[in-house]
């Protein structure tokens, strides 16, 4: 996992809580918290971090996921070099992460494995897409799915659905006007 997930996970987990927080997060984890963004991880070592925070504020994992998820999608689009979202909502953001985004992410660290994404029962206005990843995490992208909609101002209703694999989670996307 790159880097750059870590040091904005640290970031929000400052902004949201406290240093003080942030520290004891580290310290339980027998982390020293030191991250470069580009360089390289393994996502367990975030796992471990999400579980000790959740262990010092007492919030689910998956909470602390989603959240995350929401709060690095602004700072993840400033990383896009070439992308134009002038005529972009929501559903052609995400389509592009499968067809593009990630296409890009390999070209530039051939060594990532970046998550999958299939689409299947598309409309204008509902997509159902499966998130396929070694990595599962499914509420991360949830969170993702949250602040693309934030970001293109639209209302998104999202229903997570487990799957029979360990690796992916179903994912029910509907725009709404509320």
């Amino acid at each position: 996992m790159k880097g750059i997930i870590f040091t904005e996970f640290l970031d929000i987990v400052e902004r949201t809580f406290d240093l003080e927080v942030c520290q004891s997060m580290l310290d339980m984890a027998d982390d020293p918290g030191v991250y470069t963004s580009v360089g390289s991880y393994e996502h367990q070592r975030l796992v471990k971090l999400i579980i000790c925070l959740h262990k010092v504020t007492g919030v689910s994992p998956e909470n602390l996921q989603q959240t995350f998820g929401r709060a690095v999608f602004p700072r993840l689009l400033t990383l896009l070099p070439n992308y134009d979202f002038t005529d972009s909502n929501t559903f052609d953001f995400i389509r592009s992460v499968e067809s593009y985004i990630h296409q890009e992410v390999k070209k530039l660290y051939p060594d990532t494995t970046p998550p999958r994404f299939e689409f299947s029962n598309e409309t204008e206005t509902t997509l159902t897409m499966d998130y396929h990843s070694a990595r599962c995490m499914g509420y991360v992208c949830l969170g993702l799915l949250e602040g693309c909609a934030d970001y293109f101002e639209q209302h998104l209703d999202i229903a997570l659905e487990p799957t029979t694999s360990k690796n992916s989670v179903r994912f029910h996307l509907s725009l709404s006007d509320n």
